[in-house]
Order: structure tokens, then sequence, then C-alpha cells
């Protein structure tokens, strides 16, 4: 049987399985063609430098949880339940990210440090599925809000706690449940102006 193809996303995989063993600070291009059973010069051709392999996971990692929240922003629901149902979504993915893979998940919060431009670009990416929902709600007479992209990123900034993986530490306290929904509560009771 001929060897599977090398692709970006093999590599990737085999970088994120290197990063959760030795952490970002030991990992190395030649540890990941090794897992892979290339040269490394392999690894360079999909990749140009370690950074460029290194900002690739950290985007993958964020990219993730696009395509779950962009579902929920483009339903026919109405806005409040959806901005509702997003934000819940947005929270639980996080959790899930910090609670199931400790490992891997101090290590994307070291390569996010490092990878300051795709960061913004998914927080880009997050405001704007937020700023789709108001508009709709404005615009069906749900929500007032007379820049709905300000508005957007007031949210975001609103409900940081709960996306953030700074505050990660807290998201398995007690109470914390609580907390998101009186914060989301707070938030969208704002929207109805």
């Amino acid at each position: 049987m001929p060897p599977e193809p090398l692709t970006q996303d093999r590599i990737l995989e085999a970088t994120e399985d290197v990063l959760r063993r030795f952490g970002p600070a030991k990992a190395t291009v030649v540890d990941v063609a090794r897992a892979l059973g290339v040269s490394h010069g392999s690894v360079y051709r999909h990749f140009g430098s370690k950074a460029a392999l290194r900002e690739a996971v950290t985007e993958r990692w964020l990219d993730q949880s696009h395509a779950a929240l962009s579902a929920i922003a483009s339903t026919d629901t109405p806005a409040e339940r959806r901005l509702r149902d997003w934000l819940t979504a947005l929270f639980a993915a996080k959790r899930r990210k910090a609670g199931d893979d400790p490992e891997l998940f101090a290590t994307y919060m070291v390569l996010v440090g490092e990878n300051s431009s795709t960061v913004e670009r998914h927080i880009e990416t997050m405001i704007s599925q937020i700023a789709g929902i108001i508009e709709t709600g404005v615009s069906q007479g749900e929500f007032t809000a007379t820049d709905p992209r300000l508005t957007a990123r007031a949210v975001w900034d609103a409900t940081n706690r709960f996306h953030d993986p700074a505050y990660a530490a807290e998201w398995s306290q007690p109470g914390i449940d609580d907390a998101f929904g009186t914060v989301c509560g707070l938030v969208l009771r704002g929207l109805h102006g």
C-alpha cells in the first residue's frame, strides 16, 4: 500500500500531537517530521518556517469554532434566542477545549500569544457573526442599536469572562453557569433598549 500523501492537515494534526507531548518550548519541526515519517524538508515545503507552522496550528485551533457558530448565527430563529444560543455555544466550546485537553490548551495559550494577527482575525470573525445577529434583530424590531458593529464589539467585551482563555481557570468553578446566565440576560435586555 502506498504511503499516505503528506498534506497540510496531516502535518497540523502531527504538530498538535508533538506540541501535546513536548510543549511549545521543546517541540521542533524535526519532531513533527519524525512523527510523520518524513524529512523535515518535506514539512518545510508545506510551511516555510517553524513560525508559519505554529501560526497555522493556532489558526486551525481558533477556526474550529467558526463553522458551528456561523450555523447558529445564520438560523432564522428570533435574534434574541439566536444570540443567546451563539454565546452559550461559544462558552461551551471554550470550556471543552480547556477541560478536555489541558496540556494542549496551555500550549495554545503560548501560541496565541505569539500570533496576535491570527487572534485579531478570529475576533473579527466572531464580532462579525454577532453583528449579523444584531442587524437582523434591529431589522425585525427585536433590538435597538444605532451601530450594530459597535454594539457587537460591546457584546463581545461584556462576555469576555466566558470566552477569553485568560479566564479558563474560572470556567469550572461553582456558580459560573449562573454568572454566565446573568451576564447574558443583562446583554440581551440592553439590546432591547
